[in-house]
């Protein structure tokens, strides 16, 4: 067996899982509650210091969201994919697509918003609900090691610092 092989049998084998438990929902309940998720004891949360209307907003994602002109995510790597993909906040969603194997998107490749709510925040900050709209991101969900290392200590501090240096309050995260 050629590690080659074994890394195409692993991502089919993910592939199928996804699909399954798209249709199967307490199949993947069943194996949500014997998921072993990272744990860490201090969890830095930071509560909103001013009013929603003041805030400037940024959408994180993990559901493979991308600009069409960007590089997709490596869905030949079982292990994922520890990269992100910075999403400016004047792209609009004909310009988005979806890369990621490992979940049913076909409702979100019909309305993106349902997944990146990018219409929904802007017609929010036309409101005067949210202050602004901040450059979001895009990553892809299902990292396992050797990659989760990479996500946790270099890209979600490398994305922690842009955010910081675009003076953002407030991020809605969504999962893939």
């Amino acid at each position: 067996m050629t590690d080659d092989w074994r890394k195409r049998s692993l991502k089919e084998l993910y592939r199928l899982t996804g699909q399954i438990f798209s249709q199967i929902p307490e199949l993947a309940r069943l194996w949500g509650g014997a998921y072993q998720a990272l744990n860490f004891a201090d969890v830095p949360f930071t509560p909103l210091r001013k009013p929603l209307y003041e805030c400037r907003l940024a959408l994180i994602t993990t559901g493979g969201v991308h600009r069409r002109d960007q590089e997709p995510f490596d869905m030949s790597d079982p292990h994922g994919d520890a990269t992100y993909r910075r999403i400016p906040a004047s792209t609009t969603l004909h310009e988005l697509t979806i890369t990621h194997d490992y979940y049913d998107h076909s409702d979100a490749d019909r309305d993106l918003n349902i997944l990146f709510p990018l219409e929904l925040v802007r017609h929010l900050v036309n409101r005067g609900i949210i202050g602004s709209l901040a450059d979001s991101y895009g990553f892809m969900g299902h990292i396992e090691p050797p990659h989760l290392n990479t996500l946790i200590q270099q890209t979600a501090p490398e994305v922690a610092t842009f955010l910081k240096q675009d003076r953002v309050d407030a991020v809605l995260l969504t999962p893939g």
